[in-house]
């Protein structure tokens, strides 16, 4: 496709009206690689075109489709690992043993994409807790993009997407080959609970959660964004919960209310009390 130049200050706002997630000027390369196929799938002949449509219509579909394919999807399975093995080694024996009277837990992973971290916590759960499988148990996925969410629902990854993270055991345990691509099992797939939501927005989908992946979120975030979407966090998150966030990220100075807490390799946020 040809590609002229196109406003791309447009489509920063407009991704940051929709989701709040704030794109820098050097995030062109997003558009170039992400909205060429957009504009092609919808009769446009260059993200010019498609841009300039964009800003005489008022909002919908197209829109969606444009700020869909500005946000970024990058996750893979364990990613980082050292979250997932404190998950393992501390976290889930803790709530288990705080919750074996009530025999109830709550798992959300937010801003999940394709749904990587949380088919590997259903995969964590199935290969070392199997006691869960008695519980009310709620593994809740959510991201912004119904788009990537569909995707998840299917749980068809590409052979690179199965080799990053999942060992050959695992993946030949838990998928099975579909011509070019593995899908994740029925039973992996019937443990997770999908919800879109934009985390801007209210939560009133929610219940209480006890453990929040929240893991390179934050990042895309301006600082205020981040304070509004903490606070909710600290309405949603059991007293005795965990917050989960990705390596790079901080709530240093943002906000008081947690704590961090060191488990091995890996750190996670609890409320403070009192």
């Amino acid at each position: 496709m040809s590609s002229p130049p196109f406003d791309f200050d447009y489509l920063r706002g407009l991704v940051q009206q929709q989701s709040a997630v704030v794109l820098s000027a050097e995030k062109k390369y997003l558009a170039d690689l992400h909205l060429g196929a957009v504009a092609e799938r919808t009769g446009f002949s260059s993200i010019a075109d498609l841009v300039e449509q964009l800003k005489r219509t008022p909002f919908g579909a197209l829109h969606v489709q444009a700020v869909e394919a500005m946000l970024t999807n990058e996750t893979s399975f364990f990613r980082d690992h050292y979250p997932f093995e404190s998950l393992k080694t501390v976290v889930l024996p803790h709530l288990i043993q705080q919750r074996r009277q009530e025999r109830s837990l709550a798992i959300w992973c937010a801003g999940c994409s394709y749904g990587q971290e949380p088919y590997s916590i259903a995969i964590l759960i199935q290969e070392h807790f199997p006691e869960l499988a008695n519980w009310n148990l709620q593994l809740i996925a959510s991201d912004v993009s119904g788009k990537a969410l569909a995707r998840l629902k299917q749980g068809y990854y590409s052979q690179l997407e199965v080799n990053r993270g999942l060992s050959s055991t695992l993946r030949d345990k838990y998928f099975h080959k579909q011509q070019e691509t593995w899908q994740i099992s029925d039973t992996l797939r019937q443990m997770v609970t999908v919800q879109q939501l934009n985390l801007i927005h209210e939560w009133k989908a929610l219940p209480v959660i006890d453990i929040i992946f929240l893991r390179n979120v934050l990042i895309y975030f301006d600082t205020e964004t981040k304070k509004s979407i903490l606070r909710k966090v600290h309405q949603h998150l059991r007293l005795d919960g965990y917050l989960f966030l990705g390596g790079g990220e901080t709530i240093l100075n943002i906000d008081d209310k947690f704590e961090p807490v060191q488990i091995d390799q890996s750190i996670c946020h609890r409320l403070r009390i009192g």
